[in-house]
Protein backbone atom coordinates (compact mmCIF):
# COMPACT_ATOMS: atom_id res chain seq x y z
CA UNK A 1 0.00 0.00 0.00
CA UNK A 2 2.81 2.22 0.48
CA UNK A 3 4.28 1.91 -2.79
CA UNK A 4 4.10 5.02 -4.76
CA UNK A 5 2.08 5.01 -7.83
CA UNK A 6 3.92 5.39 -11.26
CA UNK A 7 3.36 8.52 -12.81
CA UNK A 8 2.24 6.75 -16.08
CA UNK A 9 -1.37 5.17 -14.38
CA UNK A 10 -3.67 7.11 -15.65
CA UNK A 11 -5.51 9.86 -12.93
CA UNK A 12 -8.58 7.63 -12.61
CA UNK A 13 -6.86 4.25 -11.74
CA UNK A 14 -4.86 6.49 -9.21
CA UNK A 15 -8.01 8.24 -8.04
CA UNK A 16 -9.53 5.09 -7.06
CA UNK A 17 -6.45 3.22 -6.00
CA UNK A 18 -6.66 5.99 -3.39
CA UNK A 19 -10.14 5.51 -2.50
CA UNK A 20 -9.61 1.94 -2.00
CA UNK A 21 -6.66 2.52 0.71
CA UNK A 22 -8.74 4.83 2.25
CA UNK A 23 -11.93 2.89 2.96
CA UNK A 24 -9.46 0.21 4.77
CA UNK A 25 -10.51 -0.20 8.48
CA UNK A 26 -13.04 2.67 8.55
CA UNK A 27 -16.16 1.03 7.37
CA UNK A 28 -16.95 2.71 4.69
CA UNK A 29 -17.99 0.72 1.62
CA UNK A 30 -16.84 0.93 -1.66
CA UNK A 31 -19.95 -0.23 -4.07
CA UNK A 32 -21.56 -3.42 -4.11
CA UNK A 33 -20.00 -6.67 -4.27
CA UNK A 34 -18.87 -7.52 -8.09
CA UNK A 35 -20.45 -10.45 -9.60
CA UNK A 36 -19.85 -13.93 -8.38
CA UNK A 37 -17.85 -12.45 -5.43
CA UNK A 38 -19.29 -13.55 -2.31
CA UNK A 39 -19.59 -11.77 0.49
CA UNK A 40 -17.41 -12.42 3.88
CA UNK A 41 -19.01 -16.10 5.90
CA UNK A 42 -20.38 -13.85 8.98
CA UNK A 43 -19.65 -14.99 12.69
CA UNK A 44 -20.98 -13.49 15.28
CA UNK A 45 -21.03 -14.30 19.40
CA UNK A 46 -23.05 -12.92 22.30
CA UNK A 47 -21.61 -13.54 25.83
CA UNK A 48 -23.31 -13.04 29.14
CA UNK A 49 -21.00 -10.27 30.75
CA UNK A 50 -22.13 -11.05 34.27
CA UNK A 51 -21.68 -15.14 34.00
CA UNK A 52 -19.85 -15.83 30.99
CA UNK A 53 -22.82 -17.49 29.18
CA UNK A 54 -22.90 -18.03 25.75
CA UNK A 55 -26.34 -16.89 24.75
CA UNK A 56 -25.71 -17.11 20.91
CA UNK A 57 -23.09 -18.45 18.56
CA UNK A 58 -22.43 -18.47 14.95
CA UNK A 59 -19.07 -19.80 13.49
CA UNK A 60 -17.66 -17.80 16.57
CA UNK A 61 -14.42 -20.60 16.55
CA UNK A 62 -13.97 -20.12 12.71
CA UNK A 63 -11.02 -17.95 11.87
CA UNK A 64 -11.56 -14.34 10.61
CA UNK A 65 -9.40 -11.16 10.13
CA UNK A 66 -9.79 -8.76 12.84
CA UNK A 67 -9.27 -5.51 11.16
CA UNK A 68 -9.17 -2.69 13.19
CA UNK A 69 -10.71 -4.81 15.71
CA UNK A 70 -7.26 -5.26 16.24
CA UNK A 71 -6.80 -2.19 18.30
CA UNK A 72 -8.71 -3.57 21.16
CA UNK A 73 -5.25 -5.40 21.88
CA UNK A 74 -3.14 -2.35 21.34
CA UNK A 75 -5.44 0.08 23.26
CA UNK A 76 -5.95 -2.66 26.07
CA UNK A 77 -1.50 -2.51 26.27
CA UNK A 78 -1.63 1.22 26.64
CA UNK A 79 -4.27 0.78 29.29
CA UNK A 80 -1.72 -1.83 31.21
CA UNK A 81 1.12 0.53 30.67
CA UNK A 82 -0.80 3.30 32.52
CA UNK A 83 -2.10 1.72 34.91
CA UNK A 84 1.33 0.70 35.82
CA UNK A 85 2.59 4.17 35.66
CA UNK A 86 5.48 2.90 32.97
CA UNK A 87 3.76 6.03 30.48
CA UNK A 88 1.21 8.87 31.73
CA UNK A 89 -1.77 10.07 29.55
CA UNK A 90 0.42 13.41 28.81
CA UNK A 91 3.25 11.02 27.69
CA UNK A 92 4.55 12.51 24.11
CA UNK A 93 4.41 9.73 21.25
CA UNK A 94 6.49 10.39 18.56
CA UNK A 95 5.67 9.33 14.99
CA UNK A 96 8.49 7.27 13.08
CA UNK A 97 8.64 7.38 9.45
CA UNK A 98 7.19 3.92 9.64
CA UNK A 99 4.24 5.26 11.59
CA UNK A 100 3.96 8.76 9.50
CA UNK A 101 3.49 6.47 6.32
CA UNK A 102 0.56 4.20 7.72
CA UNK A 103 -2.33 4.50 5.24
CA UNK A 104 -5.54 6.16 5.80
CA UNK A 105 -7.46 5.91 8.39
CA UNK A 106 -5.04 8.33 9.91
CA UNK A 107 -4.65 12.13 11.96
CA UNK A 108 -1.78 12.86 10.09
CA UNK A 109 0.86 13.44 12.12
CA UNK A 110 4.02 14.20 10.21
CA UNK A 111 7.61 11.96 11.17
CA UNK A 112 9.16 13.62 13.93
CA UNK A 113 6.06 15.37 14.95
CA UNK A 114 3.99 13.74 18.20
CA UNK A 115 1.22 13.85 20.61
CA UNK A 116 -0.18 12.86 23.74
CA UNK A 117 -0.79 9.12 24.76
CA UNK A 118 -4.71 10.32 25.47
CA UNK A 119 -4.94 11.67 21.83
CA UNK A 120 -3.71 8.72 20.83
CA UNK A 121 -6.16 6.55 22.33
CA UNK A 122 -8.86 9.04 21.37
CA UNK A 123 -7.62 8.93 17.96
CA UNK A 124 -7.70 4.38 17.83
CA UNK A 125 -10.81 4.49 19.72
CA UNK A 126 -12.92 7.69 17.75
CA UNK A 127 -11.12 7.30 13.62
CA UNK A 128 -9.52 4.52 14.17
CA UNK A 129 -6.08 6.26 13.74
CA UNK A 130 -3.53 3.77 11.56
CA UNK A 131 -0.47 6.12 11.99
CA UNK A 132 -1.33 6.21 15.83
CA UNK A 133 -1.70 2.77 16.66
CA UNK A 134 2.05 2.19 14.53
CA UNK A 135 3.40 4.96 17.06
CA UNK A 136 2.06 3.39 20.19
CA UNK A 137 3.31 0.48 19.07
CA UNK A 138 6.51 1.68 18.72
CA UNK A 139 6.24 3.50 21.80
CA UNK A 140 5.40 0.75 24.15
CA UNK A 141 7.35 -2.13 22.07
CA UNK A 142 10.88 -0.62 20.46
CA UNK A 143 9.13 -1.59 17.58
CA UNK A 144 5.99 -2.71 15.63
CA UNK A 145 7.08 -6.21 15.32
CA UNK A 146 8.25 -6.34 18.88
CA UNK A 147 4.59 -4.90 19.76
CA UNK A 148 2.79 -7.85 17.84
CA UNK A 149 4.64 -10.26 19.73
CA UNK A 150 3.66 -8.70 22.92
CA UNK A 151 0.08 -8.87 21.98
CA UNK A 152 0.17 -12.27 20.70
CA UNK A 153 1.18 -13.36 24.14
CA UNK A 154 -1.11 -11.20 25.83
CA UNK A 155 -3.65 -13.15 23.73
CA UNK A 156 -2.41 -16.18 25.01
CA UNK A 157 -2.43 -14.25 28.72
CA UNK A 158 -6.29 -13.68 28.70
CA UNK A 159 -7.12 -17.16 26.84
CA UNK A 160 -7.34 -15.86 23.48
CA UNK A 161 -6.26 -19.54 21.85
CA UNK A 162 -6.92 -18.51 18.61
CA UNK A 163 -5.42 -15.10 17.36
CA UNK A 164 -2.28 -14.10 16.33
CA UNK A 165 -1.47 -10.31 15.62
CA UNK A 166 1.01 -9.25 13.58
CA UNK A 167 0.92 -5.29 13.52
CA UNK A 168 -1.14 -2.79 15.91
CA UNK A 169 -3.84 -1.31 13.25
CA UNK A 170 -5.56 -4.29 11.27
CA UNK A 171 -4.60 -3.43 7.85
CA UNK A 172 -4.22 -6.56 5.62
CA UNK A 173 -1.82 -9.44 6.85
CA UNK A 174 -2.53 -12.53 5.86
CA UNK A 175 -0.62 -14.02 9.01
CA UNK A 176 -3.05 -12.03 11.50
CA UNK A 177 -6.35 -13.59 12.55
CA UNK A 178 -8.71 -14.14 15.46
CA UNK A 179 -12.29 -15.35 15.85
CA UNK A 180 -15.65 -13.95 17.35
CA UNK A 181 -15.06 -16.02 20.66
CA UNK A 182 -11.57 -14.34 21.07
CA UNK A 183 -12.55 -10.78 20.44
CA UNK A 184 -15.42 -11.28 23.08
CA UNK A 185 -12.83 -12.31 25.49
CA UNK A 186 -10.75 -9.10 25.08
CA UNK A 187 -13.70 -7.07 24.94
CA UNK A 188 -15.08 -8.21 28.27
CA UNK A 189 -11.23 -8.23 29.24
CA UNK A 190 -10.88 -4.77 28.30
CA UNK A 191 -14.63 -3.86 30.58
CA UNK A 192 -12.71 -5.73 33.55
CA UNK A 193 -9.56 -5.33 33.86
CA UNK A 194 -9.99 -1.06 33.33
CA UNK A 195 -13.13 0.06 34.18
CA UNK A 196 -10.92 4.09 34.73
CA UNK A 197 -10.28 3.92 30.80
CA UNK A 198 -13.13 2.16 29.45
CA UNK A 199 -15.00 5.56 29.74
CA UNK A 200 -13.09 6.23 26.08
CA UNK A 201 -14.73 3.57 24.38
CA UNK A 202 -17.98 5.75 25.08
CA UNK A 203 -16.40 8.74 23.41
CA UNK A 204 -18.10 9.36 19.76
CA UNK A 205 -16.13 12.08 18.91
CA UNK A 206 -12.92 14.02 20.37
CA UNK A 207 -11.35 17.32 19.40
CA UNK A 208 -7.62 17.34 17.72
CA UNK A 209 -6.54 20.92 17.75
CA UNK A 210 -9.62 22.78 16.41
CA UNK A 211 -10.84 19.82 14.28
CA UNK A 212 -13.65 17.77 15.82
CA UNK A 213 -13.32 13.80 14.43
CA UNK A 214 -16.14 11.92 14.99
CA UNK A 215 -16.55 8.34 15.07
CA UNK A 216 -17.41 5.41 13.05
CA UNK A 217 -19.40 3.26 16.26
CA UNK A 218 -22.98 4.26 15.07
CA UNK A 219 -24.41 2.20 17.82
CA UNK A 220 -23.61 4.59 20.08
CA UNK A 221 -26.52 6.80 21.08
CA UNK A 222 -28.87 4.59 18.73
CA UNK A 223 -29.59 1.17 21.22
CA UNK A 224 -29.48 2.17 24.79
CA UNK A 225 -27.24 0.69 26.73
CA UNK A 226 -24.50 0.63 24.15
CA UNK A 227 -20.95 2.11 25.73
CA UNK A 228 -18.56 0.79 22.76
CA UNK A 229 -16.58 -1.11 21.93
CA UNK A 230 -14.61 -0.70 18.44
CA UNK A 231 -15.43 -0.94 14.54
CA UNK A 232 -13.31 -2.51 12.17
CA UNK A 233 -13.46 -3.02 8.33
CA UNK A 234 -11.23 -4.29 5.37
CA UNK A 235 -12.13 -6.14 2.03
CA UNK A 236 -11.05 -9.30 2.97
CA UNK A 237 -12.33 -9.16 6.51
CA UNK A 238 -16.01 -7.98 5.95
CA UNK A 239 -17.68 -5.42 8.24
CA UNK A 240 -16.84 -6.51 12.33
CA UNK A 241 -17.95 -4.71 15.26
CA UNK A 242 -17.84 -5.51 18.77
CA UNK A 243 -20.35 -4.22 21.04
CA UNK A 244 -20.76 -3.66 25.02
CA UNK A 245 -24.11 -3.03 26.43
CA UNK A 246 -25.20 -2.63 30.14
CA UNK A 247 -28.38 -2.05 30.76
CA UNK A 248 -30.01 -2.15 34.59
CA UNK A 249 -27.79 -4.78 35.74
CA UNK A 250 -28.01 -6.83 32.85
CA UNK A 251 -24.97 -7.27 30.40
CA UNK A 252 -23.59 -8.36 27.11
CA UNK A 253 -20.55 -8.24 25.28
CA UNK A 254 -21.74 -9.58 21.18
CA UNK A 255 -19.54 -9.34 18.13
CA UNK A 256 -20.54 -9.80 14.57
CA UNK A 257 -17.66 -9.97 11.93
CA UNK A 258 -18.16 -10.43 8.20
CA UNK A 259 -20.89 -8.26 7.70
CA UNK A 260 -21.49 -7.90 3.95
CA UNK A 261 -22.09 -3.90 4.91
CA UNK A 262 -21.54 -1.09 8.13
CA UNK A 263 -25.41 -0.99 7.49
CA UNK A 264 -25.81 -4.64 7.62
CA UNK A 265 -23.52 -5.28 9.89
CA UNK A 266 -25.16 -2.76 12.82
CA UNK A 267 -28.73 -4.17 12.59
CA UNK A 268 -27.59 -7.61 13.08
CA UNK A 269 -26.11 -6.26 16.14
CA UNK A 270 -29.15 -4.64 17.05
CA UNK A 271 -31.32 -7.98 15.97
CA UNK A 272 -28.90 -9.61 18.51
CA UNK A 273 -28.81 -7.12 21.56
CA UNK A 274 -32.61 -6.76 21.38
CA UNK A 275 -33.64 -10.66 21.41
CA UNK A 276 -30.83 -11.73 23.80
CA UNK A 277 -30.04 -8.72 26.52
CA UNK A 278 -33.46 -9.74 28.28
CA UNK A 279 -31.75 -13.16 28.81
CA UNK A 280 -28.60 -11.98 30.46
CA UNK A 281 -28.75 -12.13 34.12
CA UNK A 282 -28.37 -9.49 36.60
CA UNK A 283 -26.62 -11.19 38.97
CA UNK A 284 -22.59 -10.96 38.39
CA UNK A 285 -20.26 -13.76 38.75
CA UNK A 286 -17.49 -12.19 39.50
CA UNK A 287 -14.01 -11.36 37.14
CA UNK A 288 -14.74 -13.52 33.92
CA UNK A 289 -11.21 -13.17 32.62
CA UNK A 290 -8.17 -13.33 34.82
CA UNK A 291 -5.93 -10.29 35.39
CA UNK A 292 -2.48 -11.65 34.81
CA UNK A 293 -0.17 -8.81 34.14
CA UNK A 294 3.04 -11.06 34.93
CA UNK A 295 2.60 -13.99 32.71
CA UNK A 296 6.11 -15.93 32.24
CA UNK A 297 5.94 -16.06 28.54
CA UNK A 298 4.97 -12.20 28.05
CA UNK A 299 8.05 -11.03 30.51
CA UNK A 300 10.25 -13.32 28.61
CA UNK A 301 9.10 -12.29 24.86
CA UNK A 302 10.16 -8.70 26.05
CA UNK A 303 13.33 -9.73 27.21
CA UNK A 304 14.11 -10.92 24.27
CA UNK A 305 12.65 -8.48 21.60
CA UNK A 306 13.23 -5.29 23.64
CA UNK A 307 16.89 -5.68 25.06
CA UNK A 308 16.70 -4.31 28.70
CA UNK A 309 17.74 -0.22 28.42
CA UNK A 310 19.28 -1.70 25.06
CA UNK A 311 21.72 -4.02 26.97
CA UNK A 312 23.15 -6.30 23.90
CA UNK A 313 24.50 -9.75 25.14
CA UNK A 314 25.40 -10.98 21.59
CA UNK A 315 28.01 -13.31 22.96
CA UNK A 316 25.47 -14.79 25.75
CA UNK A 317 23.37 -17.80 24.42
CA UNK A 318 19.99 -16.13 23.64
CA UNK A 319 16.55 -17.26 24.46
CA UNK A 320 14.51 -18.91 22.21
CA UNK A 321 10.56 -18.88 21.52
CA UNK A 322 10.99 -22.55 21.42
CA UNK A 323 12.43 -22.14 24.81
CA UNK A 324 9.75 -20.24 26.14
CA UNK A 325 7.20 -22.83 25.05
CA UNK A 326 8.84 -25.19 27.19
CA UNK A 327 9.29 -23.56 29.75
CA UNK A 328 5.62 -21.93 30.22
CA UNK A 329 2.13 -24.25 30.76
CA UNK A 330 1.58 -26.70 27.98
CA UNK A 331 0.27 -25.19 24.99
CA UNK A 332 -1.78 -26.19 21.71
CA UNK A 333 0.41 -28.09 19.49
CA UNK A 334 -1.43 -28.36 15.71
CA UNK A 335 -0.50 -26.33 13.06
CA UNK A 336 -3.55 -23.71 12.21
CA UNK A 337 -4.53 -23.82 8.80
CA UNK A 338 -4.12 -19.90 7.25
CA UNK A 339 -7.74 -17.97 7.16
CA UNK A 340 -9.76 -18.63 4.18
CA UNK A 341 -10.69 -16.16 1.47
CA UNK A 342 -13.32 -14.43 0.47
CA UNK A 343 -16.72 -16.20 0.10
CA UNK A 344 -15.10 -19.48 1.56
CA UNK A 345 -16.04 -20.58 4.42
CA UNK A 346 -13.39 -21.43 6.92
CA UNK A 347 -13.45 -24.77 8.99
CA UNK A 348 -13.52 -24.57 12.56
CA UNK A 349 -10.21 -23.85 13.52
CA UNK A 350 -6.95 -25.98 15.58
CA UNK A 351 -5.30 -24.94 18.24
CA UNK A 352 -2.70 -22.64 17.26
CA UNK A 353 0.96 -23.64 18.99
CA UNK A 354 2.91 -20.88 20.81
CA UNK A 355 6.29 -21.10 18.73
CA UNK A 356 4.11 -21.27 15.30
CA UNK A 357 2.50 -18.18 16.28
CA UNK A 358 5.60 -16.07 15.28
CA UNK A 359 6.51 -18.44 11.75
CA UNK A 360 7.64 -15.78 9.18
CA UNK A 361 9.38 -14.02 12.26
CA UNK A 362 11.95 -15.61 12.16
CA UNK A 363 15.47 -14.12 10.56
CA UNK A 364 16.31 -16.33 7.74
CA UNK A 365 18.67 -19.38 8.40
CA UNK A 366 21.46 -18.30 5.94
CA UNK A 367 24.12 -15.52 6.83
CA UNK A 368 23.16 -12.28 4.81
CA UNK A 369 26.05 -11.47 2.38
CA UNK A 370 28.58 -8.93 4.01
CA UNK A 371 30.71 -6.68 1.95
CA UNK A 372 33.55 -6.31 4.85
CA UNK A 373 34.61 -3.40 3.19
CA UNK A 374 31.83 -1.20 3.56
CA UNK A 375 31.81 -1.89 6.82
CA UNK A 376 33.53 0.88 9.38
CA UNK A 377 36.65 0.38 10.53
CA UNK A 378 38.38 1.06 14.05
CA UNK A 379 36.12 1.48 17.16
CA UNK A 380 32.38 1.10 17.19
CA UNK A 381 29.66 1.18 20.05
CA UNK A 382 27.25 -1.46 19.82
CA UNK A 383 23.80 -0.97 21.73
CA UNK A 384 21.51 -4.35 20.79
CA UNK A 385 21.68 -7.75 19.34
CA UNK A 386 18.42 -9.57 18.78
CA UNK A 387 17.48 -12.49 15.84
CA UNK A 388 15.78 -10.15 13.84
CA UNK A 389 17.32 -7.62 11.73
CA UNK A 390 14.24 -5.76 11.51
CA UNK A 391 14.23 -5.56 15.50
CA UNK A 392 17.91 -4.74 15.72
CA UNK A 393 17.38 -2.13 12.62
CA UNK A 394 14.82 -0.72 15.16
CA UNK A 395 16.89 -0.27 18.22
CA UNK A 396 19.31 1.96 16.11
CA UNK A 397 16.81 4.11 15.10
CA UNK A 398 15.25 4.58 18.27
CA UNK A 399 19.12 4.95 19.28
CA UNK A 400 19.91 7.49 16.71
CA UNK A 401 16.65 9.46 17.99
CA UNK A 402 17.08 9.96 21.41
CA UNK A 403 20.97 10.58 20.72
CA UNK A 404 20.96 12.79 17.98
CA UNK A 405 23.99 14.73 19.43
CA UNK A 406 25.88 12.25 20.76
CA UNK A 407 25.56 10.26 17.03
CA UNK A 408 25.78 13.19 15.00
CA UNK A 409 28.69 11.78 13.13
CA UNK A 410 28.50 7.98 13.62
CA UNK A 411 26.47 5.75 11.16
CA UNK A 412 24.75 2.95 12.22
CA UNK A 413 24.36 -0.68 11.16
CA UNK A 414 23.57 -3.80 11.29
CA UNK A 415 25.98 -7.00 10.95
CA UNK A 416 24.86 -10.81 11.23
CA UNK A 417 27.09 -13.68 13.61
CA UNK A 418 25.57 -16.91 13.80
CA UNK A 419 25.58 -19.11 16.82
CA UNK A 420 24.10 -22.24 17.87
CA UNK A 421 22.74 -22.79 14.39
CA UNK A 422 20.72 -19.28 14.51
CA UNK A 423 21.78 -15.89 12.60
CA UNK A 424 21.67 -13.25 14.76
CA UNK A 425 22.02 -8.98 14.05
CA UNK A 426 24.18 -7.14 16.04
CA UNK A 427 23.61 -3.38 15.76
CA UNK A 428 26.38 -0.94 16.28
CA UNK A 429 27.13 2.59 15.33
CA UNK A 430 30.77 2.87 13.53
CA UNK A 431 33.25 6.10 12.90
CA UNK A 432 34.84 6.42 16.03
CA UNK A 433 38.62 5.93 15.43
CA UNK A 434 39.90 5.52 18.93
CA UNK A 435 39.51 3.31 21.54
CA UNK A 436 38.65 6.65 23.74
CA UNK A 437 36.32 8.21 21.50
CA UNK A 438 34.22 4.44 21.36
CA UNK A 439 34.05 4.70 25.29
CA UNK A 440 33.50 8.33 25.28
CA UNK A 441 30.16 7.89 23.19
CA UNK A 442 29.35 5.10 25.15
CA UNK A 443 29.55 6.43 28.08
CA UNK A 444 27.63 9.78 26.91
CA UNK A 445 24.66 6.89 25.39
CA UNK A 446 24.61 5.81 29.45
CA UNK A 447 23.86 9.24 31.14
CA UNK A 448 20.94 8.36 29.16
CA UNK A 449 19.85 4.97 30.11
CA UNK A 450 21.47 3.35 26.65
CA UNK A 451 23.52 0.44 27.64
CA UNK A 452 26.26 -0.15 25.12
CA UNK A 453 29.40 -1.71 25.04
CA UNK A 454 32.35 -0.42 22.52
CA UNK A 455 34.38 -2.88 20.85
CA UNK A 456 36.99 -3.00 17.95
CA UNK A 457 35.80 -3.72 14.25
Amino acid sequence: MRQAFSGIIPLSVRFFRTVAIIAVATGIAIGASTPGQAAPKNAAIVIDANTGKTLYSSNANARRYPASLTKMMTLYLTFEALSKGKISKSTQVTFSANAAAEPPTKLGVRKGGSITVETAIRSMVTKSANDSSTAMAELLGGSEANFAKMMTAKARSLGMANTVFRNAHGLPNTGQFTTARDMATLGIALREHYPQYYSYFAERSFMYGKQRINGHNRLLGRIKGVDGIKTGYTRASGFNLVSSVSVDGRKLVAVVMGGSSGASRDNEMARLIKAYLPKASKRSGGALIALNNNDQASQQIARIVLPKHGAPTPDAKPVTVEAIVASTAALPSRKPAPPQPVGQQAAEPADIPFAQAYAGAEPSQQIDPVNTASLPSGWVVQVAASPSKTDAEAALDKTAAQARAILASASGYTVPFRKGGVTYFRARFGGFETQTAALRACTALKKQRIECFAVQQ
